[in-house]
């Protein structure tokens, strides 16, 4: 149930809707809904969202939120990620509370996994 003024979704662009589909299923285990050929919903992420055709991209750098995803193994994630397609662009770094590293899916959205574990 949605809570009242609280965050509820969120959107992002994705230029391959199938690529970006392919990786978060299989890196994070997230599941799809698709809302005809342009728009997907995912769900079984934290936070429910969806991603829309566009050439756009979501990082940081151009002012976009950064969405940061919790691992309790920040290795194996990585390398998750990596094995399925994604790109690496900040290594793992330590920072008050924990480490973490910032990566790319498919569409060239940037997201941050973080760790309040050693490794």
């Amino acid at each position: 149930m949605p809570t009242h003024e609280k965050i509820n979704y969120v959107e992002f662009p994705s230029s391959s809707l199938e690529k970006t589909k392919a990786f978060f299923a299989e890196a994070f285990a997230w599941e799809f809904t698709d809302y005809g050929p342009e728009y997907t919903a995912f769900s079984n992420a934290g936070l429910d969202g969806g991603f829309f055709l566009a050439e756009q991209q979501s990082k940081p750098a151009n002012g976009a939120a950064l969405v940061v995803l919790y691992s309790s193994d920040l290795e194996d994630t990585l390398q998750k990620v990596e094995r399925c397609g994604g790109t690496v662009v900040k290594p793992v770094f330590s920072f008050p509370g924990g480490r973490r590293f910032h990566f790319t899916e498919p569409s060239g959205n940037e997201f941050a996994v973080w760790s309040d574990r050693e490794k």
